[in-house]
C-alpha cells in the first residue's frame, strides 16, 4: 500500500516482455506489502451491464467517479474489510488484460510544490476497481487511467503495471497530475522497488512512451530539470536519499543479480538501470524466486550467516509484512480464459505457495474469501500465515521442512497445469468455465492440504521444544 507521508511504504514489482520469457508469455508480478496480519481475499467479479452509469466513491479518501455501464469480468484480491477502501490490487479481466496496482513511489518537494497531490484524487485503493473492468489492452489501460489522473488528480505517487498477450507497460504518477508510462521492451525485464524508476523519455516514440499532455512544458516552466540535456523522469521527479540506498535500490540490485549474475553492481548504487536483458530466458519460477527472495547467498540475508549489522542493513524483497504476492501471466496463442494465469501466494512469498488460478474461472474457493484481522482456521490467508509463523519460531530446523513441501507441491502444480491445459483446449465455452474453475479449486486445495499437513507436523515437533523440558546438567 502507499502513503506519501510514510517513509517506509513497501512492495516490489517485476515486469517482463514476451520475448524475454521461455514460453512467450508476458509476466507482471508484485508483492503487496503493508502489515504482518491484514488478510486478503481472492474474488471473481462477474461481467456486468447496467442501464445507467454507476458511481464509485472511495471509503478511503472520498474519490468519486462515474463508471461505464459495461464492466468486464475480472479477478481481484481485495482487503478483508472495505472500511479503509477496497485495495483490489491485482487481477486479469475477460479480455486478457492484467493489471497490478500499485508500487508505492515518492516525488521530490520541488515537483510537489509545483503540482501538489490531490487529497481526494485517485489512489491505490481505487485504481484496479475503476480501471481493469473497462480496458481491452495494456496500452488502453495506461491512457484510461492517465485520463482519470489528469482530470481528478492523484493522492499518491505510484507505479502501475499493465500487460496483455503482446505488450507490458509500466506507468508512474508523480505530483498531483503528472504521469508517464514506458513499454517494457519485448526482450527485457524490470525490477522496481518503491522509487520512481523510468529514466530517459523519448517523446517522439509513441510506440514505447506515453505521458500526460504538456509534461515537458510543466517541467520547463517550473525549472525542474537539473540536467543539461535529456529528460530523465527519475531524476526530475524522484528522490535520491539514504532511504533509497538502504530501503529501495538493494532490492533492485538483488533482482537483477538473480537474472544477470555476471554483471557486477553494488546494492546502494543510484545508477542501476530500469531496463535489463536477462542472461537466460525467464521462467515463472524465476519470478517466484525474485519475489520470494531475501538476499540469499549474501551477508545481507536476515536469516543467513552475516553479522547482525549486515543482516539488518537492507530491506529484503520478501518480508513478514507481505499480504499477498502475485504473478500475472498471459500466455500466447490461447483463448483469454485459458491464456491468463493468476498465480497467487497468500501471506509471505518466501513461506507460501504460488497457486495457479485460470483467468477464466467463475468463482474462487470459499477459503479464499474468508479471513478477518484475527486468526481464522478456515481462511486460506490464515492457513498460510500459520505455517509461516510456526516455521519462524525455529527457522533453522523447520526451514528445510517448508522448502521440501514447497518443492514437491510446486512440481505437482506444474504437472496439473500441463494436464488441464490439454483438456481445456477440447472444451466449449460453458464447459470450459466450469472446468477451469474446478481445476483451479483443486490446485488451491492441494496447496492448503500441503500446508495443513506441514502445520500438523510442526506443532507435533514443537511439543517437545518447551523451555519447561528438564535435562539435568551434571556439570553444574
Amino acid at each position: 500500500m502507499t502513503n506519501q507521508t510514510n517513509n517506509y511504504s513497501a512492495c516490489t514489482s517485476f515486469l517482463a516482455g514476451r520475448l524475454a520469457t521461455a514460453d512467450g508469455s508476458t509476466l507482471i508480478g508484485r508483492n503487496e506489502d503493508s502489515r504482518a496480519a491484514w488478510p486478503k481475499h481472492f474474488v471473481v467479479h462477474p461481467h456486468r451491464e447496467f442501464s445507467e452509469s454507476q458511481i464509485f466513491k472511495s471509503t478511503d479518501n472520498g474519490f468519486t467517479l462515474n463508471l461505464p455501464k459495461v464492466a468486464a469480468k475480472y479477478t481481484a484480491t481485495p482487503e478483508w474489510t472495505d472500511k479503509f477502501g477496497l485495495f483490489e490490487e491485482d487481477g486479469i479481466n475477460e479480455y486478457g488484460v492484467a493489471m497490478s496496482a500499485t508500487e508505492s513511489a515518492y516525488t521530490n518537494n520541488r515537483a510537489l510544490g509545483a503540482d501538489p497531490l490531490v487529497k481526494d484524487g485517485i489512489g491505490e485503493e481505487a485504481m484496479v476497481t475503476v480501471t481493469l473492468p473497462y480496458i481491452k489492452s495494456a496500452r488502453q489501460g495506461v491512457t484510461y487511467l492517465g485520463a482519470i489522473i489528469e482530470k481528478y488528480g492523484t493522492s499518491e505517487s505510484n507505479g502501475i503495471l499493465f500487460s496483455d498477450a503482446t505488450e507490458v507497460w509500466y506507468m508512474e504518477t508523480a505530483a498531483g497530475h503528472q504521469w508517464v508510462a514506458q513499454r517494457i521492451p519485448d526482450d527485457a525485464y524490470a525490477v522496481v522497488a518503491n522509487q520512481l524508476s523510468i529514466q530517459e523519455i523519448d517523446f517522439e516514440d509513441h510506440d514505447n512512451f506515453l505521458s500526460v499532455a504538456g509534461l515537458q512544458d510543466f517541467v520547463t516552466q517550473n525549472h525542474l530539470n537539473s540536467q543539461h540535456t535529456g529528460f530523465n523522469f527519475r531524476e526530475i521527479f524522484g528522490t535520491n536519499d539514504l532511504s533509497d540506498e538502504f530501503y529501495n535500490t538493494p532490492r533492485v540490485w538483488y533482482g537483477q543479480k538473480i537474472l544477470n549474475p555476471s554483471i557486477d553492481q553494488q546494492p546502494q548504487s543510484q545508477t542501476l538501470p530500469f531496463i535489463r536483458k536477462a542472461e537466460k530466458l525467464i521462467q515463472v519460477d524465476d519470478v517466484e524466486q525474485i519475489l520470494s527472495s531475501h538476499f540469499e547467498g549474501t551477508p545481507f540475508d536476515p536469516i543467513g550467516i552475516g553479522s547482525k549489522r549486515e543482516q539488518t542493513l537492507y530491506r529484503p524483497i520478501s518480508l513478514a509484512k507481505t499480504q499477498e504476492s502475485h504473478i500475472l501471466q498471459i500466455r500466447p496463442n490461447l483463448p483469454a480464459p485459458l491464456a491468463g494465469i493468476h498465480w497467487l501466494a497468500m501471506g509471505v512469498a518466501a513461506q507460501s505457495l504460488y497457486i495457479p488460478f485460470y483467468a477464466g474461472i467463475k468463482d474462487t474457493p470459499a477459503t479464499y474469501k474468508k479471513g478477518t484481522e484475527t486468526y481464522q482456521a478456515d481462511s486460506a490467508y490464515w492457513i498460510y500465515k500459520q505455517a509461516s509463523t510456526l516455521v519462524d519460531a525455529h527457522y533453522l530446523e523447520f526451514g528445510p521442512l517448508l522448502e521440501d513441501v514447497q518443492d514437491k507441491t510446486n512440481q505437482q502444480l506444474i504437472q496439473n497445469l500441463h494436464i488441464s491445459d490439454k483438456m481445456a483446449l477440447t472444451l466449449g465455452d460453458k464447459a470450459l468455465e466450469n472446468y477451469l474453475t474446478s481445476q483451479s479449486n483443486q490446485n488451491a486445495a492441494l496447496g492448503l492440504q500441503a500446508m495443513q499437513k506441514l502445520i500438523a507436523e510442526l506443532i507435533t515437533k514443537m511439543t517437545d521444544m518447551s523451555p519447561l523440558n528438564f535435562k539435568q546438567d551434571m556439570n553444574l
